[in-house]
């Protein structure tokens, strides 16, 4: 998805059916992940937490759903984005995830449960990083099969008093910041309605979010309370989220799904960021490009858009021609380390060996940026490979190998990389990696 980037949903690399029924799908796209984490650094600082610390996880999952688990992952499913009614139905839905971060509450999730809670969720996440290792250059969007089931409909079903609790504080947040509640208002009444459903239809959110009349009274009556405060959003709230609805819509609706909620003729630039997006699904790149275009002369200094231009040049076997507009979209989101990679790797891609140095420095910010990323450590260890460093090759493959938990794999590239780096950080942080996953050492 404008890289929303590692492997897959292009169309889906996984036919449905094919898909294990209680498999995790997460997905990886800068803007999508830019716009939330904004949203949640704020209600962090207003929850008094490190706001440095949050991770932002989207989950491919129509159902409406949000949770958090240790190490301050959030989770938010695309289904929520998707069907919000508004940027503000999603903050809300985040101040109260908030409230449960800011009391503890996964900690208090009896200690089996909680230990089985990480353990799916370890698994999962591991799976994510073992899921992309195909590196399909012909897909845009991240998904990736894990292989845990929905953790959060066993593990993390809180207590009314928790969820209560987590309303209050949630609210208290938003007023901090003069953020109206109404948002969250909107995503209860809809909830309820949906109660009515047989259980096994109804959103997850139900299911671990206990939503009770008191909860309910208790948001409302804050609404009508601040009604007559100045209570908004930033403007450009609304707008940006469209954009990322729109683009969801575009890489996970099929186009007949997509036409009844984005008219083929709407001129508004959700809708052609959608219809842009479906036509490259289908394979129409001339289209693809004129109604992208369009929206760049419309929006010159989005660099989402750039990004996409650069994802659809490169998906459609130009990694030469897509450069530019990654480096375009890297010099106006110059914090973003999706971009950094997609860029790094279509100059892996364009067979030229003068731009492996240009890769391995676009890589290395990258990898400074998010640690994190597999992906970025794998491209890394190709590019210096092309430029035949093999010690800092092996050593990229290493911390690859970590982030997968291979550890067999892992001890093999470090003991390479410390048999060949010279002494130096470099040859150190082998011979760390070589020292972590000794068996006396690992968790």
């Amino acid at each position: 998805m404008g890289t929303l980037s590692v492997p897959s949903l292009s169309p889906p690399a996984w036919p449905q059916e094919r898909i294990p029924q209680h498999s995790v799908v997460l997905i990886r796209d800068a803007e999508t992940e830019a716009l939330l984490l904004g949203f949640e650094k704020s209600l962090f600082q207003a929850a008094g937490l490190n706001a440095g610390l949050i991770r932002i996880m989207l989950v491919r999952d129509r159902a409406i759903n949000a949770f958090v688990s240790t190490g301050n992952r959030m989770f938010i499913n695309t289904g929520l984005l998707q069907q919000a009614g508004s940027v503000a139905e999603v903050i809300g839905t985040m101040a109260h995830e908030t409230g449960h971060v800011a009391h503890g509450d996964i900690s208090r999730v009896p200690e089996l449960a909680r230990q089985a809670m990480l353990q799916s969720l370890g698994g999962m996440l591991i799976g994510a990083a073992a899921g992309v290792a195909s590196r399909d250059p012909g897909v845009g969007v991240g998904a990736v099969l894990g292989g845990a089931s929905m953790a959060e409909r066993n593990y993390l079903a809180f207590s009314r008093g928790q969820e209560e609790a987590a309303d209050e504080s949630g609210l208290r947040y938003l007023d901090s910041l003069g953020w109206p509640a109404a948002g969250l208002l909107a995503l209860f009444d809809r909830l309820d309605r949906e109660d009515a459903l047989i259980t096994n239809r109804r959103d997850p959110y139900l299911i671990t979010h206990p939503l009770t009349r008191d909860r309910m009274e208790f948001v409302r009556h804050h609404v009508e309370m601040t009604k007559g405060r100045d209570l908004r959003l930033p403007p450009a709230f609304e707008p940006r989220f469209q954009m990322v609805k729109a683009k969801l819509d575009g890489f996970l609706d099929p186009p007949a799904a997509l036409a009844k909620v984005h008219k083929e003729d709407d001129p508004s630039p959700p809708a052609r960021y959608a219809w842009a997006i479906a036509e490259h699904q289908l394979g129409h790149t001339a289209r693809t490009l004129e109604i992208l275009h369009g929206l760049i002369r419309a929006q010159p200094d989005n660099p989402w858009l750039r990004e996409l231009d650069g994802q659809f040049l490169f998906e459609s076997g130009q990694a030469r021609a897509s450069i530019v507009p990654y480096q375009e979209a890297v010099r106006l989101a110059s914090d973003q380390p999706l971009i950094r990679q997609s860029l790094g790797h279509a100059m892996i891609e364009a067979n030229d060996h003068g731009l492996m140095r240009q890769a391995v420095t676009q890589l290395q910010i990258a990898a400074r940026q998010d640690r994190d990323d597999d992906v970025t450590w794998h491209f890394l260890g190709i590019a210096w490979g092309r430029i035949g460093d093999m010690g800092e090759a092996n050593l990229a493959l290493a911390e690859e190998s970590m982030l997968q938990n291979d550890i067999p794999a892992a001890r093999r590239f470090a003991r390479l990389a410390a048999d060949t780096l010279p002494a130096g950080p470099a040859r150190l942080r082998a011979l760390d990696i070589s020292n972590a996953i000794k068996k006396e050492n690992r968790p």
